[in-house]
């Protein structure tokens, strides 16, 4: 079984920045892909980012790509998400999720491609 727990959201300006940490436990962080994904009122959750669980492969949701940044620290079994130049259409509950037990270069990209959530961690961007 895996634990995550998100951290980090909170309201900040438009074009402000923000970043959000996934604390892992139950296993070990480096047996876990990673993903973040969000869910703005009224709207179906979507993927925003997803990790490998060596750290080599990313991959990123268009809409994000360029302003958030992904990345992990298997020491600490924590991954993070960066987020910079908010927009107010960023608002949304993140979540934090992870898929154990894979390959090296497998990142999850869809709901369907993790098997563990956080509970999310609100962010608001205002304009």
């Amino acid at each position: 079984q895996v634990h995550l727990v998100e951290s980090g959201g909170k309201l900040v300006q438009a074009g402000g920045s923000l970043r959000l940490s996934c604390a892992a436990s139950g296993s070990a962080i480096n047996n876990l892909a990673m993903g973040w994904f969000r869910q703005a009122p009224g709207k179906e959750r979507e993927f925003v980012g997803g990790v490998s669980w060596d750290g080599s492969s990313i991959y990123y949701a268009d809409s994000v790509k360029g302003r958030f940044t992904i990345s992990r620290d298997n020491a600490k079994n924590t991954g993070y998400l960066q987020m910079d130049i908010l927009k107010p259409e960023d608002t949304a509950v993140y979540y934090c999720a992870a898929k154990a037990r894979v390959t090296y270069f497998y990142v999850p990209r869809s709901i369907d491609g993790v098997d563990f959530w956080g509970k999310g961690t609100l962010v608001t961007v205002s304009s």
